[in-house]
């Protein structure tokens, strides 16, 4: 089954406020990389928590298909102070059934593809905010999502490690994730395969 989700005439509200966004269709599919764009207060953290399930639209549907993992990343990484680095990502492995040895290979690789490998030990409260960023999308890819939503994640990050997640995040797509990112960064934008431009379906 090809692992797909659409977007059937999309609209969201809250109460008291005009329409965010209105009759919004999309299909998409492994292999893409959508970047969801337009400006502050346009709905894209909104349209992310629609597509997670986590909001009802107020208008329209969403339909997955073949989706049994969604992998979320916030703009703004929480994690356990004390806790290690590889600890943060081995964690989603273990709750899952794997072996702590086979969790810390995985996490092992999943640091590395982040180049993030020299902080696998440091607790979290020593990272830095880029460092703990890309440490959330490590341990969201570790997971093997079949969707993976991401929140501005190049917000905290120099020029030259946002080309590098981007570019991750593109390698993450081709190996059979559907990634959806909200961004304000025009670089990002650029590496997305697909636009959806909020600023264009407002009402």
């Amino acid at each position: 089954m090809l692992k797909t989700v659409r977007g059937i005439g999309l609209g969201h509200r809250f109460s008291g406020t005009a329409d965010l966004f209105t009759g919004l269709d999309f299909e998409l599919q492994p292999g893409q990389v959508v970047g969801l764009c337009g400006p502050s207060g346009s709905g894209k953290s909104t349209l992310l928590s629609i597509l997670a399930t986590w909001v009802v639209p107020s208008t329209g549907r969403v339909e997955r298909i073949g989706i049994a993992r969604t992998g979320w990343v916030f703009q703004n990484p929480f994690g356990v102070r004390g806790r290690t680095a590889i600890d943060h990502v081995c964690l989603p492995l273990l709750a899952r059934g794997l072996s702590r040895r086979a969790a810390l290979a995985r996490a092992g690789e999943a640091l590395e593809r982040f180049d993030l490998a020299r902080v696998a030990r440091q607790p979290f409260r020593e990272l830095s905010g880029g460092e703990a960023q890309r440490l959330m999308l490590a341990r969201a890819v570790c997971s093997a999502p079949d969707l993976l939503l991401v929140d501005e994640p190049t917000a905290q990050l120099d020029m030259a490690t946002a080309a590098t997640v981007n570019a991750t995040l593109g390698a993450v797509a081709q190996d059979g994730t559907i990634v959806v990112i909200a961004t304000h960064d025009p670089h990002t934008r650029a590496a997305c395969t697909d636009v959806i431009d909020l600023a264009t379906v407002a009402a």
